[in-house]
């Protein structure tokens, strides 16, 4: 099975408006099997900066697969998933919570302060 991905494997890029899959040439094919060798899906951010700058050179060359190609994906094995995804479209983190003083009293005396 390696070795059909390593023959001519792509590896799928999941993006806001939808996966995209990238054809890389052998040696990068190469590089990903050994990327992906424990999981199947990494995140963008978990990748090193020499992995997050071949992602995105190889998505800023075009070098996508037509959608007829990866319609028939059972013909093109998938090396591995790289979730990148934009920050501006996630929702902001809640405000984090003041730090407690060892003066003040704890949870239950908050609690019974505000009702």
């Amino acid at each position: 099975m390696w070795i059909d991905k390593l023959a001519d494997g792509v590896v799928q890029v999941q993006t806001p408006i939808g996966p995209r899959y990238v054809m890389p040439s052998f040696l990068q094919r190469a590089y990903f099997l050994w990327m992906f060798r424990h999981f199947p899906i990494l995140p963008h951010a978990v990748l090193s900066s020499g992995q997050q700058r071949l992602i995105d050179r190889l998505c800023s060359e075009q070098r996508f697969v037509s959608m007829a190609y990866a319609d028939g994906l059972d013909d093109a094995p998938v090396i591995g998933t790289v979730e990148r995804r934009s920050a501006t479209g996630s929702e902001p983190l809640p405000p984090r919570r003041p730090p407690v003083s060892e003066g003040s009293r704890g949870l239950a005396a908050e609690v019974r302060q505000r009702s």
